[in-house]
């Protein structure tokens, strides 16, 4: 790795203008591709103290070998600039945008001489229309359909030449589906009107052609004309059910992209409906993995630059309006950059209320459900699970194969409520019957570091004291021949923890991995190793080591740690709020030594409500279920007490509400 020093510019040698700077490896590859609107501030964040830099960057700065720049006139040339040289070198730090999966397109090569209808793939090619994206399903079914009313060619270049040798058009010819340009049943010209016909009505003039088809069926009817009329009307028919296939979601003169993203620290999910003619008329989804450092208006802005600028037939693919959930950084130079290539005017917007904003958050749940599913496939795959687990070996130079990782949070609400989880996973998959919640109470919850002690603590000595447990159960009942299959082992009490896991991972840094490499060494077990799993910067700290460790963005190591630390996390606070909800619930029988939760819940029922209970007596509160003579005394002492001054008002409240329980 090179140090960035030894490339470093001279002081003053960077301009203070608007450009585009590019990062090179020692072969001369460019690596990384950026803008700026002064170039000397921007580059010399690169070379700021490693310490400070952030891990990507770190990583970026330490693989390049050398860096360039270009001066331009304005930020709109810059950001021009900027996205053709990302498209023509693909550096490897820039965000690239993949589609989660192969979109089909209904496309019309309007550029050859008999253009065809055909469903495509892929890059897209110069001269031809598109339309989607759709479903496989629904696209061959609204093709099969089109073609019936626009009878424009859909066979291949060597199906075309062959029936123009022979002078007989193929089956589609033969069951109009076909108008056969290939025998002159059509000229050159009529075809291509056709085939525009075709693009027209995919285009959003659906109603026209339904409209005329449908004063053509009247005429024919009025002229008695009715094989004709009932041609028409199939017509008519098939157009409708292809136009209201799609819902309609916006008003009719509606043209947008809405886009949704859902994102952790490592990638982010993007998906974003189509709407034309306020009909959703397609659907798209990325997932990207985040290599570069940046922030969602960035973010919003490299997806602009690659999902329109790559498109060959931008006036088309562009929309009038686009709508995303943050306004991307310099998003009035891209909107201009983008009108140029619709050539008309588009507009960059966030919606906030209405229709439009309800849609978007379709959208999001979209993006949602597309981000669980790309991690469960990742998480349900052996070969991915059996390399995470490996790169975490070699990674933290284990001598052991991690075959059980357990993880710790620490949840609270400024110190109070204060519990934990532990999260378990086996063969790199979760094992949910081995979670565990712990209450963390007096001093050990003084702050994150004293509750993960004490957790850490509380685990393994129970591990410790049921090893013991079983230790001497085997004694008692002797020893025990392994090769006898009939033998068991002693029958006992199932156990609250399996056995010890060959990693702990913590939800945190340097102080909560110290504090839990602390907890073991006091108890004497040595062959657990521990990390901690920052979550700002995704580092990986090690016990008495002064540096993390840097796992690359894309190790599937890293993917393992971060589902772990996230499932932790969820169940951790799943309790809290649980554990929360119970204790803003507040009783004056609560104050009652004794007095449980299931016989407040009698004597409530038994009396009706906690005012009956303070007008009964100590023979009647004695005559309750449950309650005796010496817990009646207690009862009718709190409630008549000091204790429960204040309580006529209040006698029972929950306090996140507000609602008086009794």
């Amino acid at each position: 790795m090179a140090d960035p020093a030894s490339y470093r510019p001279k002081p003053g040698e960077i301009p203070t203008d608007p450009g585009v700077y590019r990062f090179r490896d020692e072969h001369g590859r460019i690596i990384y591709v950026g803008k700026a609107k002064n170039l000397r501030s921007r580059l010399n964040s690169y070379f700021a103290n490693p310490a400070t830099l952030l891990p990507k960057t770190y990583a970026m700065v330490h693989h390049a070998a050398s860096v360039q720049w270009t001066i331009v006139g304005s930020e709109l040339e810059a950001l021009q600039l900027e996205f053709t040289w990302i498209k023509e070198f693909e550096p490897r730090y820039n965000l690239a945008f993949r589609d989660d999966k192969t979109y089909p397109y209904l496309a019309v090569s309007m550029s050859e001489k008999y253009p065809r209808v055909q469903v495509m793939r892929g890059e897209r090619r110069k001269g031809t229309k598109y339309f989607g994206p759709y479903t496989a399903g629904a696209i061959r079914e609204t093709m099969d359909t089109l073609l019936r009313v626009f009878p424009v060619r859909s066979c291949s270049t060597g199906v075309l030449r062959r029936a123009e040798r022979s002078g007989r058009p193929c089956l589609l010819g033969y069951i109009d589906k076909c108008a056969a340009p290939c025998v002159g049943r059509v000229s050159p010209e009529e075809h291509k009107a056709l085939a525009q016909d075709f693009c027209d009505f995919m285009g959003g003039e659906a109603k026209r052609f339904i409209s005329t088809l449908e004063k053509k069926m009247a005429e024919a009817a009025a002229e008695m004309d009715y094989e004709q009329a009932a041609r028409l009307r199939d017509d008519v028919i098939a157009l409708r059910k292809v136009f209201e296939r799609n819902a309609v979601v916006l008003t009719e003169d509606t043209n947008a992209d809405i886009f949704a993203v859902e994102q952790d620290d490592l990638e982010a999910a993007v998906q974003v409906f189509h709407v034309r003619g306020g009909r959703i008329r397609g659907q798209r989804g990325w997932v990207v993995e985040k290599v570069e450092d940046a922030s969602d208006a960035e973010l919003w802005e490299h997806l602009m630059q690659q999902v329109y600028g790559a498109e060959e037939s931008q006036q088309d693919a562009i929309p009038r309006q686009i709508l995303v959930p943050e306004l991307p950084s310099n998003h009035e130079d891209l909107a201009q950059w983008l009108g140029e290539l619709r050539h008309g005017k588009v507009s960059i917007k966030v919606p906030q209320r209405g229709e439009k904003a309800a849609l978007m958050d379709t959208v999001q749940a979209n993006a949602r459900q597309a981000m669980m599913l790309h991690k469960s496939r990742r998480a349900g795959d052996l070969t991915t699970r059996s390399l995470a687990l490996q790169e975490l070996q070699e990674a933290l130079e284990l001598p052991m194969p991690l075959l059980r990782i357990e993880c710790y949070d620490i949840s609270h609400v400024q110190g109070t409520n204060v519990v934990a989880s532990m999260v378990v996973v086996e063969d790199g998959l979760a094992k949910k019957s081995e979670y565990r919640k712990f209450a963390i109470t007096g001093e050990a919850a003084i702050d994150d570091t004293a509750s993960m002690y004490d957790v850490i603590t509380r685990r393994f000595r129970n591990y410790l004291s049921e090893k013991e447990e079983r230790s001497r159960a085997v004694q008692a009942s002797g020893s025990i021949d392994l090769a006898a299959p009939e033998q068991d082992a002693p029958e006992g009490p199932k156990p609250k923890f399996a056995y010890p896991p060959n990693l702990v991972v913590v939800d945190g840094g340097v102080p909560q991995v110290n504090a839990a490499s602390k907890a073991l060494a006091d108890l004497g077990i040595e062959d657990v190793a521990v990390v901690g799993l920052a979550k700002r910067l995704e580092e990986v700290w090690v016990p008495g080591s002064d540096f993390p460790v840097i796992l690359p963005r894309s190790s599937e190591g890293l993917y393992l740690l971060q589902r772990i630390r996230d499932e932790a996390h969820r169940f951790a606070i799943t309790f809290h709020r649980a554990k929360r909800g119970k204790a803003m619930t507040a009783s004056v029988l609560d104050q009652v030594p004794g007095l449980g939760a299931a016989k407040q819940k009698s004597l409530l029922a038994h009396f009706g409500s906690l005012k009956k209970v303070r007008a009964a007596t100590l023979e009647e509160l004695s005559g309750a279920k449950g309650v005796g003579q010496v817990l009646a005394q207690a009862i009718y002492d709190v409630v008549h007490g000091d204790d429960a001054a204040g309580a006529e008002a209040a006698p029972a409240v929950n306090m996140t509400t507000g609602e008086i329980l009794d």
